[in-house]
């Protein structure tokens, strides 16, 4: 039993290193949550349980992993990864293809919503930098503002009021 289950957490590893590329650590977090999370579901409550806990364990480990702004996204890729390679790797190959199937499934999930979650923000990123939109100091029209009014009047002592 030991060696299956050090057999299964390297696998969960190399799969989400695999999957990941750039945003190795959500699918990492994926696929180990995945696994853990099949784990303790198939010990309370079978077949049903092992299929949501790999989704709780996908969607917490990928959260983990993830960037800031790309949470939410990541932990819904590693939910449904995971609970659908748990119910596939089950169909495949019974207790221990659940495992296998909820790294994978976990692994790749997180990594792909890391990876499109990134990809929105940098999206909206660069519309919003070619219409100007963010730039408070500047108007609308591309001329930069006065700032604060009487800003030539600030440091000098002889406008202060006594």
């Amino acid at each position: 039993m030991k060696f299956s289950s050090i057999l299964l957490l390297s696998l969960g590893l190399v799969s989400g290193f695999a999957s990941a590329g750039g945003t190795t650590e959500a699918g990492v977090g994926g696929a180990l949550g995945g696994v853990l999370g099949s784990v303790v579901g198939q010990s309370l409550g079978g077949s049903t349980g092992s299929t949501i806990g790999a989704a709780l364990g996908g969607a917490g480990g990928s959260a983990v992993g993830a960037d800031k702004r790309s949470r939410g996204e990541a932990a819904i890729g590693g939910a449904l990864g995971a609970a659908g390679g748990n119910v596939v790797g089950r169909s495949m190959g019974g207790t221990t293809g659940s495992l296998i199937g909820s790294a994978a499934g976990g692994g790749a999930g997180g990594a792909l919503g890391n990876y499109m979650g990134n990809k929105s923000d940098d999206d909206d990123d660069n519309r919003r930098s070619h219409r100007g939109g963010d730039d408070r100091r500047y108007y609308r029209d591309g001329h930069p503002g006065r700032g604060h009014a009487y800003g030539h009047r600030k440091h000098h002592n002889k406008y202060r009021h006594r």
